[in-house]
Formats: C-alpha cells, sequence, structure tokens
C-alpha cells in the first residue's frame, strides 16, 4: 500500500542544502503496523509527509495505492488524500467549535457524502465514544480526544492511517489504550498504518520497528506482534 524506493528528500535552508532523507526504502502492507523511531531530525516527519502525499521526493519514487505520486496531478492527489490517507497528530487538531461528531464528520461532509452523520456515530461507536456526540472537545480528556482524532482519520475507510506522535501529550496509561486501538483498527480493517515515535515503548507495539537514523534507515526489526 505504500512504498518507496530508494527516496531521497532535499530542502534549502539558509542557502545551505539539507538532505532530509537520503535514499529510504520501505513498504507498508495493508494490515501491518510500522513504527518510525529515531531523534528529532532524523527524518521521521519528512518520511511520513512523503506517504501521505503532502510533499514529494527529491529523487527515488513514492507509490501510493499502486501508483506513483509523482504521476499524478493536484486534483487526483487531493482525491486520494481525502479518500485513502488519515491522519492522526500529536496535538489533536480538532475544532473546538465543532461538537465531537461535527469534527468526527467533517472529512464527510468536505467530500460530499449524504450520509455523514451516519458514518461518523459508527466510527465514534468503534472508538467507544457513544454518548459523548454531542459534547465538545474542551469537556474532554486528553485520551478521549485523541480517541476523536482518530475515528475522524478513520472515517473515510482509508487504506492509509498516518500517525505522527500520536501518544505524546498522553499519559502512559492512556497512550497504551490508543496504541492498542490504533493495532486492532489497522489489523481488523487492514490499514496500512506507519506512525512517528521517539518511544521506544510505543513503537513495541508494531509489527516493525524502523530505525532512522541521519535521514538513511539504520535498522529494521520485526516484532512478531502481527496477528492474522
Amino acid at each position: 500500500m505504500i512504498t518507496l524506493r530508494n527516496v531521497i528528500k532535499d530542502y534549502s535552508a539558509d542557502g545551505q542544502l539539507v538532505r532530509a532523507l537520503n535514499g529510504v526504502s520501505l513498504e507498508v502492507a495493508p494490515g501491518e503496523f510500522v513504527a518510525l523511531v529515531g531523534r528529532s531530525g532524523c527524518g521521521k516527519s519528512t518520511l511520513l509527509n512523503l506517504a501521505g502525499a503532502m510533499d514529494f521526493p527529491t529523487g527515488g519514487e513514492v507509490i501510493l495505492d499502486g501508483a506513483p505520486v509523482n504521476s499524478r496531478d493536484d486534483a487526483t492527489l487531493t482525491k486520494l488524500r481525502r479518500e485513502k490517507v488519515g491522519f492522526v497528530f500529536q496535538s489533536f487538531q480538532l475544532i473546538n467549535t465543532l461538537s465531537v461528531v461535527e469534527n468526527v464528520e467533517l472529512p464527510l461532509l468536505l467530500a460530499g457524502n449524504p450520509n455523514a452523520r451516519e458514518f461518523a456515530l459508527e466510527r465514534l461507536a468503534s472508538v467507544e465514544l457513544s454518548g459523548l456526540e454531542h459534547r465538545m472537545p474542551h469537556q474532554l480528556s486528553g485520551g478521549q480526544m485523541q480517541r476523536i482524532a482518530v475515528a475522524r482519520a478513520l472515517v473515510n475507510n482509508p487504506k492509509i492511517l498516518l500517525a505522527d506522535e500520536p501518544t505524546g501529550n498522553l499519559d502512559t496509561t492512556t497512550g497504551a489504550v490508543i496504541l492498542d486501538l490504533l493495532k486492532r483498527l489497522a489489523s481488523d480493517q487492514k490499514v496500512a498504518t506507519l506512525m512517528a515515535t521517539h518511544s521506544m515503548e510505543a513503537a513495541a507495539i508494531a509489527d516493525v520497528v524502523v530505525e532512522l537514523r541521519d535521514g538513511s534507515i539504520a535498522a529494521i526489526k520485526r516484532t512478531g506482534t502481527r496477528t492474522t
């Protein structure tokens, strides 16, 4: 579902060329949970942006859902991101003026789906938040807000889920609940899941742990946790 082949990503900073990724090759299959670990600046967020078609490689190839991102026009990429990619962020990124269910249904409303409310309620049930649909984000705990973010990311039934430090603002116990939820949803719904994290404890729940160092893959470890 996600394939990177010898990917290079360069940026210009203060007139200097900075290589964020240097020849990275990686695959994430449907239902597979892959964790990216490494120090700040190692390339985790850059890799996530490429995997979500939010950015483009300087060299090499990024293939999402069977086709290279560089071969698609802007309209096709927008449709790809809206329909097949879900994002979960460390800071939740909820809209404070919208209720729980309104936050979750928003991607469907933007896509013109007439059944947005029905699907949003189903997603809230899948993350065990039924009964809270009319509350506002400020009335919820951090763990509940992250569950809403997960429900919103999955409301379109995406094939790809990208999570950037999804437990970074949560306590250990709540973070473990969110990780277990992501793991279960990836397995049950065959979603290719790619998570960036500083925490080796969080990464341990993944099927594959990829260590990035200075923009390159330093090690790949299969944990043996994947279920079929």
